[in-house]
């Protein structure tokens, strides 16, 4: 395979090739001569093994990676090159040397996700992943589901469909914002089963407060119910260590675009072998392989990229990446106590807490407009928390953070709030 070793140079240029199409803003680009790079000190990025892996807008604090994460540009520069090989013979590459290397991604994916290969697909989303799953199962009218009210919509609407397609009943537990008794979550869902209960879905990190939810004790109690768990991992895996079989449920649905700082439209899915042909969705009736008849050709430089991302995680180490998360995270948990006019509803340091960090503001603070003032006066990006969950905003940040960035946010939320 060619190898992506490209000039820093020609990187730049790529990039700025794709503002020229108006795919992305033209200051996000800079070539070898620019002041900007060369005459300030080096950015600290963390535990990036080069300042120089992200091509951010110089200046911009990103703390949004629960939403998209950045790819690197190693990982950028890989999925070029694998593209500028296919284009030599597209069907010649594609249908051999590529195809195999798509494969080896996906062994990569199943160790990293501690299952074997065979029980992994790759996906273009953890919507995606949980799509095929409800897809994939038969239901009878009066069957259940049994969810929560913290679920994203991306893992949400594939039960909204299944409900109406097929007259599945929703039965959704309540999670409160400031709940951190995972006993308690663990006691509400037990009295949610019923005899018709199919399936447990629920997220490993919930999306709106970042609570670390007991994924292990929950899918020990679907089992004991004779029920699939079903899991929403798009905020975890790659911000951490995660072994599905470690957890011990049936269906594990993850991005390859958020922690794993892969590129948009790729994903990962476990599927347990004991499950069978429990879920058969329509695109793995030829087989779980990356292209296959039932699949279609997939994206093969963003899944050759993927693979580049998870030996781009791996090579910093998860406990390592983990360890730096929380420790951002504590930072700043830390100091909003002290920010007015502000309620952290997430967990406090502890097995419940996670990279994600979520505060709630009063109702005459609309989140939207501090969120834009943030972005357009200290070049800060965070994310608005949907409002069926409360007035908010989440902060999520990852290997590339520093305390540096933590600080710049307390001090422009001081700024902000204070007055």
């Amino acid at each position: 395979m060619i190898a992506a070793k490209h000039s820093r140079r020609n990187f730049f240029a790529s990039l700025a090739a794709l503002s020229a199409a108006s795919l992305m803003p033209r200051e996000a680009f800079a070539d070898d001569n620019s002041s900007e790079l060369h005459n300030t000190a080096p950015v600290d990025r963390g535990i990036a093994p080069d300042s120089d892996d992200f091509a951010f807008t110089p200046g911009l604090v990103y703390l949004q990676t629960g939403s998209l994460g950045p790819t690197p540009r190693p990982v950028m520069e890989h999925a070029s090159a694998v593209w500028k090989q296919l284009e030599l013979n597209p069907a010649f590459f594609a249908y051999q040397e590529l195809e195999h290397a798509m494969e080896a991604v996906r062994a990569k994916g199943a160790t990293f996700m501690g299952c074997r290969t065979d029980e992994l697909v790759i996906t273009t989303s953890t919507t995606d992943g949980m799509n095929r799953t409800a897809q994939g199962l038969t239901f009878a009218p009066g069957d259940r589901v049994l969810t929560t009210d913290q679920e994203h919509p991306g893992g949400r609407v594939c039960w909204d469909y299944v409900a109406r397609r097929y007259g599945v009943m929703l039965d959704v537990i309540a999670i409160p914002p400031d709940e951190h008794d995972a006993q308690a979550i663990i006691d509400q869902i037990r009295k949610g089963f019923t005899p018709r209960t199919r399936v447990l879905s629920f997220s490993h990190i919930l999306s709106s407060t970042g609570l670390r939810m007991p994924v292990a004790e929950l899918s020990a109690l679907a089992r004991s119910r004779g029920c699939i768990a079903v899991v929403d991992g798009a905020q975890a895996v790659g911000s951490g260590p995660v072994d599905v079989k470690a957890l011990g449920c049936h269906v594990y649905a993850t991005s390859g675009h958020k922690w794993l700082l892969g590129p948009p439209g790729t994903g990962l899915l476990y599927l347990s072998e004991e499950l069978g042909k429990t879920i058969d969705p329509i695109s793995l009736q030829s087989g779980r392989a990356s292209y296959s008849a039932s699949s279609g050709v997939p994206s093969i430089p963003s899944v050759l990229g993927l693979g580049a991302a998870i030996d781009y995680i791996s090579a910093i180490g998860l406990d390592r990446i983990e360890s730096h998360n929380s420790a951002l995270r504590d930072r700043l948990y830390a100091a909003l106590q002290d920010v007015p006019k502000m309620r952290v509803v997430s967990a406090p340091s502890g097995p419940l807490a996670s990279a994600l960090l979520s505060y709630m503001l009063p109702d005459n603070i609309p989140s939207g407009a501090l969120h834009e003032r943030l972005r357009d006066k200290y070049r800060i990006e965070v994310k608005v928390v949907p409002k069926n969950w409360f007035n908010g905003s989440r902060i999520s940040t990852h290997l590339f953070n520093s305390e540096r960035d933590i600080d710049a946010l307390v001090a422009a939320l001081d700024a902000e709030l204070g007055t």
